[in-house]
């Protein structure tokens, strides 16, 4: 049986640690609190630590002199830790406009899914969804949770452009385009929330580990919100989730 996490240089500057490869809440709360520990093990030094669904990949700012050493330092991190659960996770609710001008494949999947647009919609604002990950995109958001009765594949041939805060389904995931892109997942609506802006500290408000809840509005309360955003006047809605 293999043995995890596994540790191996990535080039010159870079090191990959790989972990189960499964898709779990379980594993996500192992990923992210070794992140954390990462984080505080490199306080002093110029890296950054990003994660996939099962991986840690920690990119230095400078040629690693010693692979091997840096290699038998985070075994030992990894081997000493004692992981705990996290904590300071949110749930954030996301309004998504389902109308037939922004849900370009509703049409589809009703036909592919025997479902009625009505049924989508319940279904896709019925789960509270977690963020795994953000790429590949700056704030794209990589939930899980989708009902299996939505899964499906994605598109066969991409779209060259999706539009800014279009909301989509590919296989198991769901997640919202931050900003115009081609994309091959199928389009259910759109949300008119910024989730990434370099100015600010963060530049992207939700992480890892938190949870996400759609739920529908109107084409009317879709126009209010887009001016509220551009107005900077809008409040995403929040509050601290305990699961």
């Amino acid at each position: 049986m293999a043995e995890f996490p596994k540790i191996s240089a990535m080039g010159e500057r870079a090191i990959l640690v790989q972990f189960e490869p499964v898709i779990d809440e379980n594993l996500l709360e192992k990923l992210l609190f070794y992140k954390n520990k990462l984080e505080e093990f490199y306080d002093e030094v110029k890296v950054e630590v990003t994660n996939t669904y099962n991986s840690l990949l920690i990119s230095y700012l400078f040629t690693i002199e010693d692979v091997y050493g840096e290699v038998l330092a985070l075994q030992r991190l990894f081997d000493e830790a004692k992981i705990t659960k996290l904590s300071n996770r949110q749930i954030f609710h996301l309004p998504v406009c389902y109308d037939e001008e922004f849900g370009w494949d509703l049409e589809e999947i009703s036909k592919q899914k025997k479902l009625s647009k009505t049924q989508i919609i319940e279904l896709h604002t019925a789960p509270v969804y977690t963020v795994y990950f953000i790429g590949f995109l700056p704030g794209f958001l990589y939930l899980g949770g989708l009902d299996k009765k939505l899964q499906i594949s994605r598109k066969k041939e991409p779209r060259l452009k999706i539009e800014k805060g279009a909301v989509g389904i590919g296989e198991n995931q769901t997640g919202i385009y931050p900003e115009s892109s081609p994309g091959g997942w199928q389009i259910l609506g759109n949300c008119p929330v910024n989730f990434f802006d370099k100015d600010s500290d963060p530049p992207c408000e939700i992480s890892p580990g938190d949870k996400v809840k759609f739920y529908s509005v109107s084409k009317v309360e879709f126009e209010e919100i887009s001016r509220k955003v551009s107005e900077e006047k809008f409040q995403l809605k929040k509050e601290n989730y305990e699961g």
